[in-house]
Parts: structure tokens; sequence; C-alpha cells
């Protein structure tokens, strides 16, 4: 396979992929051959599928709110223009860890309520319990925060995108008689789409590194379990290494799948 050129695009070797594979492979014979490492990667590969999880739940469900936020600031409406505008600055001026709390403690009991508001007449009759704020667990909550705000990002992404396709072959599929869906469906969205992939793929990295996040619920994730292992055996050094290189280990390898992805979604166009 021919190396990845850099980030200056003038075609130098990757020397610190090299390093860093380097490295990589030197920590993996290290935690082969020491039985403490090997100890410490066992209990922190436990909270990998979590890990996994909240990021591909959430990342799913942020994508297609994103892209419903994107088509409102488009809508020819402008009470749904000033509604998604006000819903992304909102959003963005908040940090990820601060709505993490506001959504675990203020909206998932306030979400709660009024799911028992609205199946109060089932629940008096008998056919429906009300809901209790421990029925929504953490994580999903953990999952909800992620989903929202890395909605309002995604959002934005998705609106430069489709606002880069050339508004002359959106008048030439209108003067053919495409409706407004079949004109986005057909025309805009698949042109769009080689614009919205790399920064959409950036915001998926980011969120792998920022479910890391979700460890301040006690949502049993990578870092969670590092924190446990390191609070409970005082091996703060080894752990969170472990911790960081199954994060670079995720991270980088997506980057450098999403960047060959990028390279021929550009050979194709």
């Amino acid at each position: 396979m021919a190396p990845a050129s850099s980030d200056t695009g003038k075609g130098d070797y990757p020397w610190w992929l090299v390093a860093l594979s380097v490295i990589a492979v030197a920590l993996a014979g290290v935690i082969v051959a020491n039985d403490l490492y090997a100890q410490v990667f066992s209990v922190v590969l436990k909270g990998l599928w979590v890990t996994i999880f909240v990021t591909l739940v959430a990342f799913l469900l942020a994508t297609m709110l994103g892209l419903g936020v994107a088509l409102m600031a488009l809508s020819e409406s402008k009470a749904l223009r000033q509604i998604a505008r006000f819903y992304t600055e909102v959003i963005r001026g908040v940090p990820v860890l601060v709505l993490l709390f506001y959504i675990a403690f203020v909206g998932a009991p306030a979400l709660v309520a009024a799911i028992n508001f609205v199946i109060s007449p089932l629940v008096s009759l008998g056919y429906a319990e009300p809901m209790l704020v421990r029925d929504l667990s953490l994580m999903w909550r953990a999952i909800i925060a992620l989903m929202i705000g890395y909605s309002a990002f995604i959002a934005e992404v998705f609106r430069a995108g489709i606002q880069s396709v050339d508004k002359g072959q959106v008048e030439a599929a209108k003067a053919l008689g495409l409706s407004r869906f079949q004109r986005f469906r057909l025309v805009v969205f698949p042109q769009a789409v080689r614009v919205i992939l790399p920064p959409l793929g950036n915001d998926f990295v980011a969120m792998v590194k920022d479910s890391s996040l979700v460890s301040v619920l006690g949502v049993a994730d990578i870092t969670q379990m590092g924190k446990v292992y390191a609070s409970g055996s005082f091996r703060f050094f080894e752990t969170y290494s472990i911790v960081a290189y199954v994060y670079l280990i995720l991270t980088i390898g997506l980057s450098l799948a999403l960047r060959g992805l990028e390279r021929r979604l550009r050979r194709t166009s």
C-alpha cells in the first residue's frame, strides 16, 4: 500500500505514522510480556464495547437530528430557520460536560415527568405503570447528551455541504419537474455527500474521544474501567498509559480509514 501523504499535501513520507507504529508495537510487546500491564489491559478492555456502543448510537442519532436541523436552517420558512439557528447557537455554546450533567440530572427527570403526563390516562385505567427516573439508565442519558451536543455541529456540516451544490443544477432539476424531495435525494445530496463526509468523519473521531466523558456518570466505558482500577490499585501510570494507548489505537485507526475514504472520493469525483 502506498504511504499516506502528509497534511501539507506535499507527499512527505509519513514518518510520524512509522514512529507511532513502532511505539504501538513496543507497547503491545510490553502488555504481552508484563503481567501487570496485561492485567490492566484486560480490565480496561472490558469497557471497550460500552465505548463503541455509546459512540455509534449517539453519533447515528446526532447525524439524524443534525440533518433535520440543517434542513430546517435551509427551509423557506423564516420561523424554522430561526428555530434552527437558535438551537445550533445555544447547543454549541454549552460545553459537552455541562450538557452531560444537565441532561442526566435535569433533562432526564423532566423527560420522565413529560412521559408520565402523556400516559397518565393509561396509568389511571391500570394499563400502564408510571415511569421512574431510574428507569432511564445513565448510559442512555449520556447517549442523549452526546446526541444533542454533536447534532448542532453536524447540522452546520450538513448545511455547508448542501449549500455547496451548484444552484444551477437545482434549477435544472426543478425545470425537469422533480419535486423538492426528489431534487434533494437525486441531485443535491449525492453531490453534497462528498463535501460532508470528511468533516463528518472528524466529528465521529471527536465523539470517540468525548465518549470518555460518560465516565463522570459512572458508565463503565474504557475511562471508567481505568479509573476504578487505578483507584483500587494506585497504579495510575500503568493504568492511564493503557487507557491512552487504547484511545490512540481507536482514533488514529479511524482517522487513517477516513483519510483513505476521502482520497477515494476525490479520485471518483
